[in-house]
């Protein structure tokens, strides 16, 4: 029976490797999304029959769990809309975190009297990074969800702070380690959620979407360190997969934002700034307002389109109009993309998902050096609920927060169409210059409502 399990682990393995490198392709990943979970099904299986001594026959239980988690995430991810996909990601991953720290506290009673110094080491860890992940996704969600907002939970020297804390979570690491008690156990579990917290805090607005990947890979790292306190190998190999490929996408993702993770975990934007790319509200200028049959005339008589998606079109669910708009134009042989920011709504690869929603074609989909070198022979670019990643204030302001960021320099088109409900700023909480550029017109509306309107008049012009 062992040699079954081992090879069935094998099996999980590769299924794992095999999902992940299905996930580094829009084409494949969801191919690759379902390998990855026939290999986690196998490993669960495996890890249930293989043959231990002096273990309780606790299936029951253990089934019981697996049938209420079950039918918890199933229905939770059926329910999720697009725009709460972040809340979710955020949740499930806390919830992982939670389970290490869980399973580390479970240990450390067990194991206090004859785990060693090794063991208790480990045991100490998870507890750490298990908590730091816990506590830390899960007000992630909060402030995703607009539940938490930046300002109530940020204190003056917020990073100073975090500073003392880290250095409290060590030396209680320490400790707990050198002189294991139940006491000190609690007191160290307690600090270590609340400097979960703490880390998260100061960190909101466009980055966001990197500290879901940070803590992503936290939580793989806390799996790994689970599967060392019970020997299993695929708990170990599913961690480090997890955590590595979640480090390289958060490294991936601030070469994209052009700063490194240390400036972004210090809170380098975000958290509702106000910067010199303009006071919320401040005068720079005048717009022009158009309304959808201008909107409609203007592409009539393009030739080359480039639709930027951003959060804004997942709350108003304007995917399937986008689609419809793209069939469209491709009638009438006008060739119409769309330009991918890195960081684009509110988690890494948001966009490609919501437009995969409605099988729009990989291959129209443009990074942002593409999208860029191909915006100067564009007609007409439609920004469509996006907002900081198309600020040129990241490249000509230098007092700007978002100053150094890499974004779609849209302003290069013949003519650009925003698409707003409002003046309101973007999540990085700083004005727009782009909005008051003299090739920028701003249609005001829900995103799916102006562009089923752009549609009709586009059909009435024949």
């Amino acid at each position: 029976m062992e040699v079954i399990c081992q090879i069935a682990y094998l099996v999980g393995a590769i299924c794992f490797i095999l999902g992940l490198r299905g996930l580094s392709h829009p084409k494949t990943a969801r191919r690759g999304n379902l390998i990855a979970a026939w290999g986690m099904g196998i490993a669960i299986l495996a890890s249930l029959f293989y043959p231990l001594e002096n273990v309780p026959n606790n299936f029951v239980w253990i089934f019981g769990a697996l049938l209420i988690g079950s039918i918890i995430g199933w229905i939770s991810a059926a329910r999720v809309q697009m725009t709460g996909m972040p809340q979710l990601v955020s949740i499930f991953n806390g919830l992982g975190g939670g389970s290490a720290m869980l399973l580390a506290i479970l240990e450390f009673y067990k194991s206090t009297n004859n785990a060693g110094s090794l063991g208790l080491v480990v045991i100490v860890f998870t507890l750490l990074v298990g908590a730091i992940s816990f506590s830390g996704s899960i007000l992630a969600y909060l402030k995703l969800d607009g539940k938490v907002k930046d300002k109530n939970v940020i204190l003056p020297k917020h990073q100073f702070i975090n500073s003392i804390f880290l250095v409290g979570c060590l030396v209680l690491f320490l400790f707990l380690v050198l002189n294991p008690s139940p006491q000190l156990l609690l007191i160290a579990t307690i600090i270590f959620l609340v400097y979960g917290f703490s880390f998260v805090a100061p960190i909101g607005g466009a980055d966001m979407p990197v500290v879901i990947s940070l803590l992503n890979s936290v939580t793989g790292i806390s799996a790994a360190t689970a599967g060392f306190l019970y020997d299993n190998q695929i708990m170990i190999l599913g961690g480090i997969l997890v955590g590595a490929s979640g480090t390289i996408l958060t490294v991936l993702m601030c070469q994209a934002m052009n700063r490194s993770l240390f400036n972004v975990i210090m809170g380098g934007f975000g958290s509702s700034n106000v910067s010199s790319a303009g006071p919320v509200g401040g005068d720079q200028g005048t717009v022009q307002s158009v309304q959808a049959v201008d909107v409609a005339i203007l592409l009539n008589y393009a030739s080359r389109v480039i639709l930027v998606p951003g959060y804004g079109m997942a709350v108003a669910r304007a995917q399937k109009q986008a689609k419809e708009l793209e069939e469209i134009l491709a009638g009438k042989d006008i060739d119409m993309s769309f330009g991918i920011h890195p960081v684009a709504g509110r988690m890494p690869g948001h966009m490609n998902v919501l437009l995969a929603e409605v099988d729009i074609n990989y291959d129209k989909l443009l990074d942002l050096e593409k999208c860029n070198s191909e915006l100067d022979e564009t007609d007409v670019v439609l920004v469509v609920g996006a907002n900081d990643v198309v600020n040129p204030s990241a490249l000509d302001d230098p007092g700007s927060s978002i100053y150094g960021m890499p974004v779609l320099e849209v302003w290069n088109a013949k003519q650009v169409v925003v698409f707003k409900r409002s003046m309101k700023p973007g999540y990085a909480g700083i004005q727009n210059p782009l909005f008051f550029k003299p090739n920028t017109k701003m249609l005001f509306g829900d995103a799916a409502d102006t562009l089923s309107a752009i549609i009709d008049e586009i059909k009435n012009l024949g």
